[in-house]
This record gives C-alpha cells, structure tokens and sequence, in this order.
C-alpha cells in the first residue's frame, strides 16, 4: 500500500497580498485547516482586528503550535498564511514538516489585485518589510 501524501501549503507574502484570501479559497472557505499570526490579534466574537507588535512572538508560536497539532492529527492539507518574509519565521514549519512527514509547498503571494491591506501597514513599514523578504532555497 502507496502511503499518503500529506501536504503542508504555507502561503508567504507581504501584508495585503492577499494571503488569507488565497487560503480561504484553497482551503474551500476553512473547509481545511487554516492557520495564520491574524488570529491570535482578532476578537472571534467580533471579528475586530487589533494588531499588537509587543504580542507578536506569541501569535507565531501559536500558529505553529495549531499547525503541530494538526499535524500530530494527520489532518491534510494544512494551509499556514502568513508573512514568513524571514528565515526564522519559516523555518519551523520545515522542521514540523519533516517531523510529521509533511510535503512542503510554499506559495509566494503578491498583491496584483489592488487590493489594500486591511492591517493598516504603512507603506514605509512594507518597504522595511520587503527589504528583509529574501527567497532561500531549502533543497
């Protein structure tokens, strides 16, 4: 028997490409597990979304908690959306990967539908952002 292909897809970009839009059409509007920093600053009553820089740390170590754990579940695929510009941010999900024995597939996204970024990220701090965003080949 052929064992099956779990799959990871980390959606990568800058903010207001349009990450949890692609991932909630991918993962056929959460029908797949979603994970993403965005929810940890966003009331689940409200819908409010109150960034806080000082909690940041926080918000990718639960993301990739839910991710180990949906791992740990078997649950396939799993999409991460987030902006995983730096090293540090994605490495993690490469080490669950292979932990779990997850593909990796990793889409960079790009705002070419107009769209503005609904975080309110300024576009000096888009410009910092996308100086530090490097592509590194993992292979």
């Amino acid at each position: 028997m052929v064992p099956t292909k779990k799959d990871l897809i980390l959606l990568r970009g800058l903010p207001g490409s349009g990450k949890s839009t692609l991932a909630a059409l991918l993962s056929r509007g959460g029908g797949h597990p979603v994970f993403s920093i965005d929810s940890y600053f966003t009331n689940p009553e409200t819908g409010e979304y109150l960034f806080e820089h000082d909690k940041k740390f926080f918000a990718y170590r639960q993301c990739e908690k839910q991710s180990a754990e949906a791992m740990q579940q078997g649950l396939v695929p799993i999409f991460v959306d987030n902006t995983l510009t730096i090293d540090w941010k994605i490495e993690p999900y490469f080490k669950l990967s292979s932990k779990y024995n997850y593909r990796v597939f990793v889409i960079k996204v790009e705002n070419h539908h107009g769209e503005q970024n609904v975080h309110g990220v300024s576009q000096e701090q888009l410009e910092k952002i996308a100086e530090k965003y490097k592509v590194k080949l993992w292979i």
